[in-house]
C-alpha cells in the first residue's frame, strides 16, 4: 500500500494471486494511482472499513472462501453500493460475465490482461460515474421513489406494491429501472441506457434489452399492449411516463 498524491484516485485491489497484485499495484502507482491490495473478502471488508474512502474496487471473481460474485452482491446492498466494481475473472464463459454484472459489476475484465488495458476501463469506469446525470445523483438520497401504485426501495433495491409486498429484482432489471425512474418524461436511446448502466460490457446486453424492458413491464404489471409506466417510442428508445416523487419514509 503507497501513496502517491492527496489527489489520486484511490482502487481497492482484491485478488488472491500475489503476483497480479504487485503487478497490477505497480503498473497502477507509476500512473498515478494509490493502490491498496487485499488477498481475500474477509481482508477487503477490514480494508473497507480502516482505509478508505475508496473511489473504485477491482475485485477477482475467483476467491478463496467468499467469492467474487457474492461479495459483489453484499457491496451492492451495504452502505458502498455506489463504489464503482470491475470484476476480473479466468473464466471466459459469458455465464459469468452476465452474472458479475447483473450482481452491479460496472466492468468486466478477463484473465489474463493487459495492465494497459485495465487503466483504461478504471479511468473509463471512474469518468461514467463521475458525469451521472444530476437527477440521478441526488434521487440517492431518497429512500423511495414512488410512481403510481409503486414504491422502489433503493436501500433494499425491490419494488414494493400498495400492500407493502416485495416484488424481487435482479441487478439488472433494478439499474434499468432505476435508470427509467430517474428520467421521467424523457426519452432515453438503447444507447443511453446501455452507457449508464453496462458500459464497457454495454454490446453483451445490447441483444436482451428489451427483453429486459418485457420483463420490468410484468414486474409492474404494465400492459405491452397500453403500457401505463415504460412506453416504447418508435425507432428512438423508450419512456418513464409516470410521475415520480422522492419519499424519505
Amino acid at each position: 500500500m503507497t501513496t502517491t498524491s492527496p489527489a489520486s484516485d484511490h482502487v481497492l485491489l482484491v485478488d488472491d494471486d500475489r503476483d497480479i497484485r504487485d503487478l497490477v499495484s505497480a503498473y497502477l502507482e507509476k500512473n498515478g494511482l494509490r493502490v491498496t491490495t487485499a488477498p481475500t473478502g474477509r481482508h477487503m471488508r477490514q480494508l473497507l472499513e480502516t482505509a478508505g474512502p475508496f473511489d473504485l474496487i477491482i475485485l477477482d471473481l475467483m476467491l478463496p472462501g467468499e467469492d467474487g460474485l457474492t461479495l459483489c452482491r453484499d457491496l451492492r446492498a451495504g452502505k458502498f453500493k455506489t463504489t464503482p466494481i470491475i470484476m476480473l475473472t479466468a473464466r471466459g464463459d459469458e455465464t459469468d460475465r452476465v452474472l458479475g454484472l447483473e450482481m452491479g459489476a460496472d466492468d468486466y475484465m478477463p484473465k489474463p490482461f493487459a495492465a494497459r488495458e485495465l487503466l483504461a476501463r478504471i479511468k473509463s469506469v471512474l469518468r461514467r460515474t463521475r458525469m451521472l446525470p444530476p437527477n440521478m445523483r441526488s434521487s440517492e438520497e431518497a429512500r423511495f421513489l414512488a410512481f403510481g401504485e409503486w414504491r422502489l426501495d433503493t436501500a433494499e433495491r425491490v419494488l414494493l406494491d400498495q400492500e407493502g409486498v416485495m416484488v424481487s429484482l435482479s441487478g439488472a432489471e433494478y439499474r434499468l429501472l432505476r435508470v427509467l425512474v430517474d428520467h421521467p418524461q424523457k426519452v432515453l436511446s438503447r444507447d443511453q441506457i446501455l452507457s449508464i448502466t453496462q458500459g464497457r460490457e454495454a454490446e453483451l446486453f445490447e441483444r436482451s434489452i428489451d427483453l429486459m424492458i418485457s420483463r420490468l413491464r410484468k414486474c409492474l404489471n404494465d400492459d405491452a399492449r397500453e403500457p401505463r409506466y415504460i412506453k416504447t417510442v418508435r425507432s428512438e428508445g423508450y419512456v418513464f411516463a409516470a410521475q415520480v416523487e422522492a419519499q424519505d419514509v
